[in-house]
């Protein structure tokens, strides 16, 4: 007979784990919707801004105006973002395969590695807004000069960290191999590969969007097909929207690279970085007539590679003296000519144009991507709002933005600054930010055993651990900061180092064309030398390792 009990029966209690699975499954939805209204919000505000306050003033286009030129012209879009996206992925490739090889030389062979950097620096240096019209002249109507100026702006941009990354690793692994009698394209493969990998994934994120950035400027040099050809048909015709929907689908892409690549280094980069255990000034140091004789014996030998390569693949490919102009030419018309000294004059008045506005902007994209790394290291909810932000910003091709930017800046000194300032901020941002994660793991258990607070881990230890890539940034960011000021120049204000090449490849003046592309490319390697000066003597103290092979 059962017998029946007279107490409430108890309701089973939620287990804490599924509480939480339940409102981190809440939050979560809350803040999906939070960034729904927040898109809407700012859609409505930009459609509202560009039918009022800025119409008529070929600007910005109008959300419904580029959803409209995306539906009518997605036939011809489409076609030419597949070429531009071929084009870029190819150049990214060769350029990444490039800088991959000349950094498994230098480890090598690390007597070549001041040579070979040097080398790489002129070629890198060299503007792309002059080599575009030289290389159509000599491939013709194909797509090599969009897949050459891809890979040139891409191969330096991942040379220079994965040089510091492999770099970066303890010297007690260089003993035990050394102990072990391993050579050192075993030390390559078994200990500097690994800890080069959170650099290497720096410098392919960075080369993505300079890479879509070399095709179009490819292209915007006589291409047959491609978005910079439709750029082009957009900006003459003064189509905002056209121009507005053809940025939208560049910065996509690049996007879509950057997050693949951003994935791909999540996966494979160590999360807890090892002490580096070099001592400061354990490198062996020359005195110092050594180091001046045999900086002035480098930069003598560069010289001379450079000049004979220069006349030797002229001569091979047998180019017309009317375009492709020799060494002795530029040099006759620069010094030795009757006309001389006007031609130096209206070049360095150039030069002071372009320095000045190159210099503010290179500063302010520096502070800016340092700032920027900072607050993410220190803030989640920081990163994870202007993360977005950053990378779209610097997605978009800054050859389709710097008319828009600088007619809404102004055609002075400011408006040209900030599109040197974007095209430097994103590099310096994404190195910084893995500069920062690479605190050793021990000590960052030392910080946590006393309760250290975050603000004091990134000044005693975070930031001397990102100084190395934080510098690797600065090099590049400095021919960058010429590139983009250029490139803002030979499009929209009319003035400096830009525009100057871009009238004397209109009006074929190819000697002048050329005397400008050699002083461009020496002021790029004075400002990079400058800034290789200066990292030398902090990385002796702060990251000595950086000082050997």
């Amino acid at each position: 007979m059962a017998i029946q009990s007279d107490a409430p029966a108890r309701t089973r209690e939620p287990d804490p784990a599924s509480k939480a699975r339940t409102h981190r499954a809440s939050n979560r939805w809350a803040s999906i919707l939070r960034g729904v209204l927040g898109w809407v919000v700012i859609v409505a505000l930009w459609e509202l801004i560009g039918r009022t306050l800025l119409e008529g003033r070929y600007l910005i286009g109008t959300p419904s105006g580029i959803v409209a030129k995306l539906v009518d012209n997605a036939e011809v879009y489409g076609r030419g973002l597949m070429f531009t996206t071929n084009e870029a992925a190819l150049g990214y490739l060769f350029g990444n395969l490039a800088a991959a090889f000349l950094a498994v030389v230098v480890v090598l062979l690390p007597g070549l590695e001041r040579q070979v950097l040097r080398i790489a620096l002129v070629v890198y240096c060299l503007p792309l807004v002059a080599l575009g019209p030289l290389l159509r002249l000599t491939f013709g109507f194909t797509d090599g000069p969009q897949i050459t100026l891809a890979a040139i702006a891409v191969f330096y941009l991942t040379l220079v960290p994965l040089l510091v990354g492999l770099r970066a690793l303890p010297s007690t692994w260089l003993d035990l191999t050394a102990t072990y009698g391993r050579g050192r394209w075993t030390t390559l493969i078994t200990v500097r590969a690994r800890a080069a990998l959170p650099y290497l994934m720096a410098g392919l994120q960075v080369s993505v969007p300079a890479a879509f950035l070399g095709a179009l400027v490819g292209e915007f040099t006589g291409a047959e097909r491609g978005l910079g050809v439709l750029s082009i048909l957009a900006l003459r015709s003064l189509d905002t929207n056209g121009l507005w929907a053809l940025m939208l689908l560049s910065t996509v892409v690049s996007l879509i690279g950057y997050g693949i690549i951003s994935w791909i280094a999540r996966h494979v980069s160590p999360d807890r970085p090892d002490v580096l255990m070099t001592p400061p000034g354990s490198a062996r140091r020359l005195a110092g007539w050594q180091r001046w004789a045999r900086g002035i014996g480098g930069v003598a030998l560069t010289t001379v590679i450079v000049l004979g390569a220069w006349i030797l693949i002229f001569e091979a490919l047998d180019l017309n003296a009317y375009f492709a102009k020799r060494p002795w030419d530029v040099w006759d018309w620069l010094i030795t000519s009757s006309d001389a000294g006007v031609h130096r004059a209206e070049i360095f008045d150039a030069v002071g144009q372009t320095v000045a506005v190159a210099i503010p902007g290179y500063f302010a994209g520096l502070l800016l991507g340092l700032a920027l790394a900072t607050a993410f290291s220190l803030s989640n909810r920081v990163r994870q709002t202007l993360t977005p932000v950053a990378v779209a910003l610097r997605c978009v091709p800054i050859i389709a933005i710097a008319p828009l930017l600088v007619g809404a800046l102004g055609r002075g000194a400011f408006g040209t600054a900030v599109v040197v300032a974007i095209m430097t901020f994103f590099p310096t941002l994404v190195s910084c930010l893995y500069g920062l994660r690479q605190l050793p793991g021990q000590v960052s258990d030392v910080f946590a055993t006393y309760a250290t607070s975050s603000t004091k881990v990134l000044l005693l230890g975070r930031i001397p651990a990102m100084a190395p890539a934080f510098f690797a940034a600065a090099r590049i960011a400095a021919p960058s900061a010429i590139l983009a000021a250029t490139v803002a120049e030979w499009l929209a204000t009319g003035t400096g180092l830009g525009n100057l090449m871009a009238v004397d490849a209109a009006t074929s003046r190819y000697t002048s064309l050329w005397s400008t592309v050699v002083i461009v490319t020496v002021v790029s390697l004075l400002a990079y030398a400058l800034i290789e000066f200066v990292e030398q003597r902090v990385l002796r103290v702060v990251a000595p390792e950086q000082t050997r092979w």
